[in-house]
């Protein structure tokens, strides 16, 4: 077990996070802590007085950070995840979305952000010795479901195969170029998000999963790793079917590890020694509902039980939704803060 001085902490945020990956058991345990835009909104006064410093509201103000980056590092993030340039669906006709019938032409796309203003921001993350991790949520199943509609194109993976597996060829074939322009870039891992699962099980059946999205995933991984970066996968509900695939296909952090559906020790058990989780927290039950004891009593149980032999990040199950008490918000951070592993 590798011990930490409290005192440095802040200098060795990226050898925590680096050595969770490695499935190094630390004496302090990396977190990484979001809210979502909703929460923020709610919360936004009190997460300023509280976070953020005169620096990172400066940074705020003139546009170099927004408010949910300057928030992650002001909490004390050990991983700051920044979005990377990437692309959007562009004039989508109505009719894409409300016809069951696929359509015979793929819609217009169009390019955002901006790679000089995501360089300077990895760079000066990287100078303040965070891990950095690019984020492109929304990257593949997702995309295509925006365009098409969730119940259509559900449908489509079943009954039309031909169109989804064209569909999702072309999202592909711009996910790489994207990956392509910024893998080399300052970055220590790249996410990758699309929900395959729902509270119950997968959306699509497995074998489905295998044939018409495993296989440009793995094409995205392919670039990630020959950068040298970490595969980060987001994906929320019960994916555990597929978990054997996603360690075969050499992916780092698994997240969000929802424990409402999948049992996140029965995961660690499997596959604690080749997956680092990121996440585990309820956020369906005591997050919104428990009192801020019963949140820290949570989190300490679920940091001691993922974090044994490394392989853990802490965080909710999901970012903080605008259901969870600001008092209770603020307790699970305190103990992440807190916690120390004890040294045998």
């Amino acid at each position: 077990m590798i011990k930490t001085d409290g005192k440095r902490d802040d200098v060795m945020k990226k050898e925590l996070v680096l050595s969770a990956i490695r499935h190094v058991e630390t004496e302090k345990v990396p977190y990484g802590i979001y809210f979502t835009t909703a929460a923020i909104e709610k919360y936004k006064k009190q997460l300023e007085d509280d976070f953020l410093d005169s620096e990172l509201k400066a940074a705020v103000k003139d546009g170099f950070f927004n408010f949910y980056e300057a928030l992650a590092i002001g909490m004390g993030n050990h991983v700051i995840s920044i979005s990377i340039p990437w692309w959007n669906w562009k004039e989508v006709d109505h009719s894409y979305y409300t016809s069951f019938t696929p359509p015979d032409y793929i819609p217009k796309t169009a390019g955002y952000g901006s790679y000089s203003h995501f360089e300077e921001k990895s760079d000066y993350l990287q100078k303040k010795g965070f891990y950095v991790l690019g984020t492109a949520y929304g990257s593949h199943f997702e995309k295509a479901n925006f365009c098409r509609g969730i119940e259509n194109f559900l449908a489509d993976l079943a009954g039309e195969p031909d169109y989804a597996k064209k569909l999702l060829g072309e999202i592909i074939r711009k996910n790489l170029v994207m990956l392509e322009n910024i893998v080399n870039s300052n970055l220590d891992g790249v996410l990758l998000g699309s929900d395959w699962g729902s509270q119950q099980s997968m959306l699509m059946s497995p074998a489905i999963w295998r044939e018409l999205i495993k296989p440009g995933e793995i094409q995205e991984y392919e670039i990630i790793k020959k950068a040298g970066k970490h595969v980060w996968i987001h994906s929320c509900g019960n994916i555990e079917q597929i978990i054997p695939d996603l360690v075969e296909m050499g992916i780092d952090v698994l997240n969000p590890v929802q424990p409402e559906v999948m049992d996140i020790y029965e995961l660690k058990a499997n596959y604690g020694t080749k997956l680092t989780f990121w996440g585990g927290i309820t956020t369906q039950r005591i997050l919104p509902h428990g009192s801020p004891d019963e949140v820290m009593t949570e989190t300490r149980n679920v940091i001691s039980g993922m974090s044994r032999g490394g392989g853990f990040i802490t965080s909710p199950s999901q970012a903080y939704q605008v259901d969870v008490p600001y008092i209770n918000t603020i307790a699970l951070l305190e103990e992440a803060r807190n916690y120390r592993n004890i040294i045998d």
